[in-house]
């Protein structure tokens, strides 16, 4: 293995995947500028056949399936990666995903649940869901919310009440957190 770039921003890193068009990536969830999931968007596009691992100190449980549907192949907490980094490049080199034991135990296909805790994402839900979802994130009550999309207070509390079914959170509470917390990502 040899390291052929090292990026301070996404622009660098977009330019420098273009000129060197490197086997993986190695991206920090805590780059500024535009989004994570934009960053991953864009490299995959710049480098189609380019592998992209996260490394990061923020949660899997929370962001894993974010970033693996943005197109990324891999997902490695900093606290793994000490022990574990050399073992998710390769797994992602080799045409791989690579996440956690403990991800993996909890994925949809190991419980059996369409929609287990922490692994189901805002991507899973359709794009009016989306759209209220985020509106939640950013503060927006209810009937803030059916103003801003001309929709019915009641119309408003049926998307809340499925998309708390589909990201399986237990109350408002755990979906203003969770949609509070998604909102600063992005």
């Amino acid at each position: 293995m040899q390291i052929c770039a090292e990026s301070q921003s996404p622009a660098a890193a977009l330019e420098a995947a273009r000129d060197l068009k490197p086997d993986l990536a190695l991206v920090d969830l805590s780059f500024d500028g535009i989004s994570d999931v934009a960053l991953i968007r864009n490299l995959r596009e710049a480098v189609s056949e380019l592998q992209i691992l996260v490394l990061s100190m923020h949660d899997e449980m929370l962001f894993a399936g974010r970033v693996l549907l943005a197109g990324a192949r891999g997902y490695i907490m900093k606290q793994q990666a000490i022990d574990g980094l050399i073992g998710a490049i390769h797994t992602v080199l080799s045409g791989h995903i690579y996440v956690s034991e403990r991800m993996t135990r909890n994925s949809p296909r190991a419980s059996g649940k369409p929609f287990a805790t922490g692994w189901a994402t805002p991507e899973d839900l359709t794009g009016r869901e989306l759209q209220v979802f985020e509106l939640i994130g950013r503060g927006n009550n209810t009937a803030g919310i059916a103003g801003q999309l001309a929709l019915s207070v009641k119309t408003v509390e049926t998307y809340r009440a499925n998309i708390k079914d589909r990201l399986n959170l237990k109350n408002a509470a755990e979906l203003v957190r969770f949609a509070t917390i998604w909102v600063e990502r992005i």
